[in-house]
């Protein structure tokens, strides 16, 4: 049994729990309301059949109906004002709109009321102590009554509208005294004009029946079936048995979610003892699917990063040791020499090699801070014919034997294709070190040209110098690349203006292209991206 399991099972008792304290509660509201209906349905026919003939009396005729529906029910009856009967607004609103109310005075005994009519706020009042054969007895003496006004075959469409109209909560039927569903002493005792009360055919309920005099006719009342509260026992049982489901299934579901999470802990405790390619099964879309992609892609960056700090230490240390060396060599040279001009060649070639470790840890910190993250860029309209103007006037007296040249460059709207949205600090850098690269390796030429078509912009930066075999396109862009055929090393650099370079186009959601140069037969490097950038960034 796990942590999570027993956290996530005990929230869940505990819910059940109170759950269960609500439902005892609303079982008990909701039997006590099926009993009022109950109560309510069964007396509302037989009090509103005797209300409605006591709106059509005198005083005196009331005091004789109401003597002998006493001694016929069974119960005290008597007519009480509104206003004498103590009833709250709800049960007086109730009244008026032709409803019986049922008052509940014991565990068998109620207050039953029924108003007179709308004009009369008369309450009929009857004290029943509990159901019996009387109180039924004396509900078929008051239909048979009724009935007995209309001739004989007129009395079943009688029976139905005093059904729809009095609204009595049970079934009422004329049948034949041979259809009636009775044996020959319950037939006997019917034709001798006795009230009988059969059983259901499943025992859960019962029937009333009574003849009708001088006709063939015979009355049956229900099936009247006891009411049966809901028991709290069941309530308990289904309780007990959705605990033991819900367990099942929680404990099946976080199951499932621990092994997951555990293979998360266990990728992580590889990681960190130096498995760096250690990854995790992604599958799903719920959280703990969505938090191994994140752990994966964490490590894919962690991999990567502590791969680049590797190249980049091992790098570093490759690039440092020729220029320390010759460093140390040219101290050694200008003791032994014995004149100033060998001194001074000795001294300008330490110059060099400075300037040479100056660049190098220049590039370092500049890919080292591009690595981080996209930094915030401030994009603005560059005018992109000034800043190349620029950056050929920066680098062309760097080497005076190779000339930069502007190669043809326009646009779609012709004098305003020289504006593009940009980043001006990072895409001058981008541009320099394009150019810077393309001069150590050229003989006599660099080209730069331009292009605006269709709402993005292309940059070219061609030479003619030995190009890049087309096997090594691919790769050059990666961080310290560097060709020993083509692009030999006498040439200088460190193999990262390129790897920054794309680094920056990328934050332009452009892209860094080589390819040969037609024109000059060198190589051609080239910067596309949207001359409009989007208001999202691009991650790097």
């Amino acid at each position: 049994m796990n942590a999570i399991f027993l956290r996530i099972y005990g929230g869940v008792l505990a819910v059940l729990v109170l759950v269960a304290l609500l439902g005892v509660l609303s079982l008990h509201w909701l039997n006590q309301q099926r009993g009022e209906q109950y109560r309510e349905r069964l007396a509302h026919g037989t009090f509103t059949l005797m209300g409605d003939n006591l709106a059509s009396m005198n005083g005196i005729q009331r005091q004789r109906a109401l003597a002998i529906w006493e001694r016929l029910l069974g119960i005290p009856l008597s007519l009480l004002d509104a206003e004498q009967a103590g009833l709250d607004s709800g049960a007086r609103s109730r009244l008026q709109r032709g409803q019986v109310l049922v008052e509940q005075t014991g565990p068998h005994a109620a207050r039953v009321f029924r108003q007179l009519s709308v004009s009369e706020p008369l309450l009929l009042t009857g004290e029943v102590q509990q159901i019996t054969e009387q109180l039924a007895r004396a509900t078929l003496y008051l239909l048979i009554d009724e009935l007995v006004r209309a001739p004989a075959d007129e009395q079943p469409a009688r029976l139905q509208a005093l059904k729809r109209d009095k609204g009595f909560g049970f079934d009422l039927k004329l049948l034949a005294l041979d259809q009636a569903d009775l044996d020959d002493d319950q037939r006997r005792r019917i034709y001798e004009g006795d009230t009988v009360m059969a059983l259901g055919k499943g025992g859960d309920s019962i029937r009333v029946l009574s003849g009708i005099v001088d006709t063939h006719w015979v009355l049956e009342l229900g099936p009247l079936y006891q009411l049966r509260p809901y028991p709290p026992e069941a309530l308990v049982i289904i309780a007990l048995l959705g605990l033991c489901f819900i367990g099942v299934v929680v404990y099946r579901l976080v199951r499932r979610l621990e092994r997951r999470v555990q293979a998360l802990e266990a990728a992580a405790t590889q990681i960190a003892q130096g498995s760096l390619q250690t990854r995790v099964p992604s599958g799903g879309n719920d959280s703990v699917g969505r938090l191994a992609t994140a752990f994966n892609s964490m490590a894919e960056h962690l991999q990567r990063s502590l791969t680049i700090q590797r190249e980049l230490v091992r790098a570093v240390s490759h690039e440092l040791r020729t220029p320390v060396a010759r460093l140390r060599f040219g101290l050694e040279m200008i003791q032994d020499a014995d004149n100033e001009a060998a001194r001074r060649r000795y001294i300008l070639g330490m110059d060099n090699d400075i300037q040479d470790l100056d660049k190098l840890v220049d590039e370092m910190l500049t890919y080292a801070r591009l690595e981080q993250g996209t930094p915030n860029l401030d994009f603005q309209r560059v005018d992109l014919d000034a800043m190349i103007d620029q950056v050929i006037a920066e680098l062309a007296p760097l080497r005076p034997l190779v000339r930069l040249l502007r190669g043809s460059s326009g646009g779609e709207d012709g004098a305003s294709a020289c504006w593009v949205e940009a980043e001006p600090r990072y895409l001058r850098r981008a541009i320099q070190n394009l150019v810077s690269n393309a001069m150590r390796h050229a003989e006599s030429q660099v080209s730069i040209s331009y292009r605006v078509e269709d709402g993005r912009c292309r940059l070219d930066v061609e030479d003619d110098g030995p190009g890049v075999p087309e096997a090594a396109w691919e790769r050059i862009f990666t961080p310290f690349m560097r060709l020993d055929d083509s692009r030999t090393r006498a040439s200088g650099g460190h193999g990262l203006g390129l790897s920054i370079v794309r680094r920056i186009i990328n934050w332009h959601q452009g892209r860094a292209l080589i390819g040969r140069s037609e024109r000059l037969g060198g190589a051609r490097f080239s910067l596309a991206w949207p001359r409009v950038q989007a208001v999202e960034k691009v991650e790097p």
